[in-house]
């Protein structure tokens, strides 16, 4: 084969090659713009569906979103909206399953605060009553508290705070609940720990008056007079003022009621002899 044929051959080739490459970018080019039109439709559907109130159907519109186009920028997006969407449903539990995966799948995502705030949200609006289990109570705690130890300063930490303060004072219903059920069944012992519980770890909450005053009660019950004495002064020096404290006087003075209704009594004399005082004086 002489040099110019060669050389033709060659030069056939890289055109050829060269046509294919491009062939291709164009191909590629399309399929991509093809893609993020169908994932924007799917995103745009699922917005529909959830202002229409189709809160499940939206999710899934959303996560379809995410799966065409796993690369755009709108995927972590997608994916927030369809935890969202579970939750806006109160599907909670299908929520906390696509928040942890975001969670896990995106860590550095600039939402990544409201996904932690939604996630604890997702336990938080499972919290029944204090008759029921720990587990959401303390997974909602949990991850609230993360988002006051990480984002301080973020649109979230506020209620946050708020939230913790609500469900220290549902653990601590939870410990008085407990504590009766205890001293309903003559158990003293285990109702005396939920009540110092509640002393200790939730002292800020609206029960530490009514646990200080079981105390009292209870040791007093039970022939420990002293240590009922000293959960009485415990109260008396925080709270005076309180009806507490007033329930716990009556336990140290039996004939507590029997003195204020004669002192009622005297009072309301008093008045009368006033009156009659003062009718003569008129005459």
């Amino acid at each position: 084969m002489s040099k110019f044929l060669k050389f033709i051959l060659i030069i056939t080739l890289i055109l050829i090659t060269n046509c294919k490459n491009n062939s291709e970018k164009k191909v590629s080019v399309i399929e991509e713009k093809d893609l993020d039109l169908q994932m924007i439709d799917s995103y745009k559907e699922g917005l529909k569906l959830l202002e229409d109130k189709f809160p499940l159907e939206a999710a899934k519109k959303f996560s379809e979103a995410e799966l065409l186009y796993p690369q755009s920028k709108w995927a972590p997006r997608s994916s927030l909206m369809s935890a969202y969407s579970y939750y806006y449903g109160s599907y909670y539990e299908y929520s906390i399953e696509e928040l942890k995966r975001f969670i896990n799948i995106y860590p550095n995502h600039e939402r990544l605060s409201y996904a932690y705030y939604l996630l604890a949200m997702s336990y938080y609006e499972q919290i029944a009553d204090e008759k029921k289990d720990l587990g959401s109570i303390i997974d909602a705690k949990q991850n609230f508290q993360f988002i006051m130890d990480n984002y301080p300063n973020s649109d979230f930490a506020l209620d946050a705070e708020y939230k913790l303060e609500l469900i220290q004072e549902i653990l601590a219903s939870k410990e008085m609940y407990l504590a009766k059920y205890y001293i309903e069944r003559e158990k003293w012992i285990p109702a005396i720990n939920r009540y110092k519980n509640v002393i200790k770890e939730y002292d800020t909450s609206i029960y530490v008056e009514e646990a200080l005053h079981r105390l009292v009660e209870i040791h007093y019950k039970i022939g420990l007079i002293e240590e009922s004495k000293k959960y009485a002064s415990l109260l008396g020096y925080n709270y005076q003022s309180s009806e507490w404290y007033k329930e716990s006087y009556k336990v140290f003075n039996k004939d507590y009621k029997k003195i204020s209704k004669r002192k009622k009594e005297k009072n309301k004399l008093s008045t009368l002899e006033k009156i009659k005082s003062i009718l003569k004086n008129e005459k």
